[in-house]
């Protein structure tokens, strides 16, 4: 397991222990129905991202993307929250990514099939592609708290979660050799089971953390590689206990 992994479950591991020594509270901080969250979380990027394949190749071959949760990087998210009743909240979140990235045209050098190395000629230099990358993650869930009457103001919570996670990049090279616009796409859909704990420090304020006890990925990756060409196709199914450890910081309105 990654060092950061190690860390994050570190400091999860530490807000428990906190929130557990806390013990004398006088003000009753949880929530009521009505109250909206929002907090800043760090832990499984849920997001995916794809290359399109290069139309110079003769043979191609493709994986489906990976989502195991310890193979993806920590990521600083956001997660949005409405109590409609005093201990059920519905949660929304997601978010979207655009990149363009201008071509730029082949400038030919002198080197050719009777060239060598260190004769002097100057090399190819090939065209830059003009291409975009988009994506989306969204998901929503709904989590039924319940209070803890040793330590006033901790609440526990279970619930479920669903999502879903697009990734699309197109590349065109402006090249006599090029085959034309060679696209790529991925996505995912997940679902899980959550279970966490929330402290609420003041009337405004909150810290929490949460894990998936278990949770299902199915992934459907997709390439183009030229123009009139059929796609290849993999897919992967993945499942995970005690997974994707999530530590936020939040506010309640």
């Amino acid at each position: 397991m990654k060092i950061k992994k190690i860390l994050l479950l570190a400091v999860t591991s530490i807000i428990c222990l906190t929130i557990n020594a806390q013990t004398s509270v006088d003000k009753d901080y949880t929530p009521q129905k009505g109250d909206i969250t929002l907090a800043a979380t760090v832990g499984y990027n849920s997001y995916t991202s794809i290359t399109a394949p290069s139309g110079l190749l003769t043979d191609y071959e493709l994986a489906a993307i990976s989502t195991n949760w310890s193979d993806k990087k920590l990521m600083v998210g956001f997660e949005s929250g409405w109590f409609f009743r005093d201990t059920w909240k519905l949660n929304l979140g997601g978010g979207i990514n655009f990149t363009n990235s201008p071509g730029y045209t082949a400038v030919p050098g002198t080197i050719d099939e009777d060239s060598e190395i260190g004769d002097g000629s100057i090399p190819n230099y090939r065209a830059v592609a003009d291409s975009y990358s988009f994506s989306y993650n969204v998901f929503t869930g709904i989590d039924k708290y319940y209070k803890i009457k040793s330590i006033p103001n901790l609440m526990m919570y279970s619930g479920i979660r669903i999502g879903f996670a697009y990734g699309l990049n197109e590349m065109k090279y402006d090249e006599p050799e090029s085959m034309g616009k060679s696209d790529a796409e991925t996505w995912n859909l997940r679902g899980g089971l959550t279970f966490g704990l929330d402290y609420f420090l003041a009337k405004g304020i909150y810290i929490g953390c949460q894990v998936d006890p278990f949770s299902y990925t199915y992934n459907m990756t997709s390439v183009k590689p030229q123009e009139g060409l059929s796609d290849l196709s993999a897919d992967s199914h993945n499942y995970s206990i005690m997974s994707a450890p999530t530590i936020k910081i939040g506010f309640k309105f």
